[in-house]
């Protein structure tokens, strides 16, 4: 018999409420591999580590989670994933959070479920813990031993520990991420030998620049001999095409990282503030100008200034700006003394600066100033095969952000993107994918659909084809026609069609050009 309750009665709030309990729980355990055997399924090591790591944060209802993964045991970890934290505590993460915790796991193999690191006399004398005041953790290796890495949970969404259920949980889901994972990794390493840009990535902080095309990795093996270097360049190219991070990933690799990068969009400033928005301003120098202003040039000091769109300049500010080069010093306005500028200087054009020289609307010495070393951006139509990891980079970036839930991009919206025409570029391609994933969250879809992607496409209703539906029809025509005169040998077909092969592959997969 169960409890008494007041009158007298025996209580039934128990016995009812632990078979409830119970079901919730199982449906809870049922769901969780369901869902990771779903995952399996990945073909993006990225997208699967961000999904399971939600997935049994969800589950454990846990506030933060930590995932990190070997290329073999004792090495530095290779992938990492966190959910939960900010950027801030990210790093933190990854450089000294809780690694007592951590090692522990690792080294027993066991998990490691303490109800408050803070109290914890084993743990509470770390300094990662004293800092971070971690409370409720959770830390279970990925694998069976020697592990490939480990997973790790901190706080709890609501009040209490994590149980013994929630415990075996994390150990099963740990255990079973293994061989999903291994087989991922192993196939990422593939990917990464038949890499053109893997070798400049050991050698560049390039992790932000998202890509592995033939072109991308001539334009960062430029960017490898400009880096280090102290010399001007300008970057060219198409709007969108991403010149704005170049600049940026130029001066992270250069001996003045340590030091401030300063954007100027010179389109974006009127004509008559210019001056004072470059070279800084006195107090009284002009109608407004009711302070000192500090400048462009002087916010960079020791580092780099990039100006973008550099062609919108007036005649007479590209007069003070060869000066600058041409000196190094440079006059705030209404200053009777030249101030000293220790600046590297990037510009950016996506017009032709010759025939602007030409015309009179840009000053010829300025431009060999600027034209030292010349960078030019390839259109996203150059790099056609990055469109499917920067489609998936920019949705997982686009859920982040807005805390939307984790999404995996279908392989109909992956056909989608990679054919379709995107004359904005890099740009319109990260909006389009923003947008998307917006989209599909509101509706509650699991999955990023071409629909998202192209909504007027599917709900127009006509039967007019559309444009990207016939340049998908030209492509699919155009390569069975090379193939079967090649009889069907994907490497003379790409030769001729001056693709990559594995471009091909790729184009005769979802084309569903077959023999």
């Amino acid at each position: 018999m169960g409890p008494l309750a007041r009158g007298g009665q025996p209580s039934t709030q128990m016995s009812e409420r632990a078979p409830a309990e119970d079901f919730a729980r199982v449906r809870k355990e049922r769901d969780l591999f369901l869902s990771l055997l779903n995952l399996g399924d990945r073909d993006d090591l990225d997208s699967f580590l961000r999904e399971a790591l939600a997935l049994i944060v969800d589950v454990t209802e846990a506030q933060q989670g930590y995932l990190e993964l070997y290329d073999e045991f004792g090495a530095p970890p290779r992938w990492w994933i966190a959910h939960g934290f900010d950027e801030r505590q990210v790093a933190e993460v990854r450089s000294k959070i809780s690694s007592s915790i951590v090692a522990k796991a690792l080294a027993t193999g066991e998990t490691i479920v303490t109800p408050s690191a803070m109290l914890d006399p084993e743990f509470n004398d770390q300094d990662s813990v004293r800092i971070n005041k971690i409370q409720a953790v959770l830390c279970a290796p990925v694998g069976d031993a020697p592990s490939i890495g480990v997973l790790y949970l901190q706080g709890r969404v609501r009040p209490g520990l994590f149980d013994r259920h929630e415990r075996e949980l994390a150990r099963l889901f740990a255990r079973h991420l293994a061989p999903l994972a291994h087989r991922l990794i192993t196939t990422e390493q593939s990917k990464q030998a038949s890499d053109p840009t893997a070798e400049i990535r050991r050698r560049l902080d390039v992790a932000r620049v998202i890509g592995t095309s033939q072109a991308l990795a001539n334009l960062l093996k430029q960017v490898s001999l400009a880096a280090p270097v102290n010399v001007g360049v300008l970057l060219t190219g198409e709007c969108g095409t991403g010149k704005s991070q170049l600049a940026e990933v130029i001066h992270d690799n250069s001996p003045r990282a340590t030091k401030p990068f300063v954007e100027l969009n010179c389109a974006a400033i009127p004509e008559n503030l210019l001056e004072a928005e470059l070279f800084g301003a006195l107090e009284g120098s002009f109608t407004g100008a009711t302070r000192r202003l500090l400048g462009k040039v002087e916010a960079a000091e020791g580092g780099t200034l990039f100006l973008d769109e550099v062609a919108e300049i007036p005649l007479a500010a590209q007069a003070k700006l060869l000066h600058l080069l041409q000196k190094k010093t440079f006059y705030p306005l209404g200053a009777e003394e030249p101030s000293t500028a220790d600046v590297r200087l990037i510009a950016a054009s996506n017009v032709d600066l010759e025939e602007a020289v030409r015309q009179k609307k840009f000053r010829e010495d300025l431009y060999f100033r600027l034209d030292v070393m010349k960078i030019r951006v390839p259109s996203l139509q150059e790099r056609r095969e990055d469109i499917r990891c920067l489609l998936r980079h920019f949705c997982n970036e686009a859920c982040e952000r807005h805390q939307l839930p984790a999404l995996e991009v279908s392989p109909g919206a992956l056909l989608a993107a990679e054919t379709a025409a995107w004359p904005g570029h890099v740009r319109q391609l990260a909006h389009a994918s923003e947008v998307a994933a917006i989209r599909a969250a509101g509706e509650g879809s699991p999955a990023i659909e071409a629909a998202h992607l192209f909504p007027e496409q599917a709900g127009s209703g006509s039967t007019t084809m559309t444009f990207q539906q016939a340049t998908r029809a030209i492509q699919a025509g155009l390569l069975r026609d090379v193939l079967e005169q090649n009889d069907w040998n994907v490497i003379k077909t790409a030769e001729q069609l001056d693709l990559a092969r594995s471009h091909v592959y790729n184009l005769m997969r979802t084309l569903n050009v077959k023999k």
